[in-house]
């Protein structure tokens, strides 16, 4: 959750790394005031480099779209240890699943974010995924990766292969 200081206001600074869970992992590049239909706000502006994106985000609404601070590293230890777990695919029609694996990915929740990256996950052995999956399977690697990559200071790639070697020696 977002840390408020006593009085009220958030504890977000400009070049800190959040969590918006639309989105992922972003960076604040500044925090602004504009006059919006007449009111002033004040506005978290935040970059996500690599969707080439900028969101603008009302201070005071940043704890009720779910903002949040970077995982802490023993919960990214918990999503890297949910990955080595066997996949728990339910019985329900794929529209079900996708529907609640979407959710999952949008909570910004980075365990819940994992287990969909290990449920959808395939070896080169095993059936094909549809077209849905894979979307849904690429949107939950990314999110994890870039948080991954975020916390412990590396580049995507590096996070990237970790995660990779985690879901491998799973099958092993």
């Amino acid at each position: 959750m977002t840390k408020l200081k006593a009085d009220g206001r958030s504890e977000f600074r400009p070049n800190d790394y959040v969590v918006y869970p639309a989105h992922g992992v972003g960076r604040i590049l500044t925090i602004e005031v504009q006059e919006i239909a007449g009111l002033k706000m004040e506005l978290f502006v935040i970059s996500f480099e690599k969707d080439k994106m900028t969101l603008r985000v009302p201070t005071a609404k940043a704890n009720s779209v779910g903002m949040r601070s970077l995982s802490t590293p023993d919960i990214v230890g918990k999503a890297l240890e949910t990955l080595k777990g066997r996949a728990r695919v339910k019985r329900a029609m794929w529209s079900r699943r996708a529907q609640e694996y979407e959710q999952k990915i949008n909570s910004g929740d980075l365990v819940s974010i994992a287990e969909v990256v290990r449920d959808l996950h395939r070896n080169d052995d095993q059936r094909e995924q549809s077209y849905s999956e894979r979307q849904l399977y690429e949107a939950a690697l990314e999110r994890l990766t870039r948080e991954v990559a975020a916390v412990d200071g590396v580049d995507e790639q590096r996070a990237a292969k970790k995660v990779d070697e985690l879901l491998d020696c799973r099958a092993a």
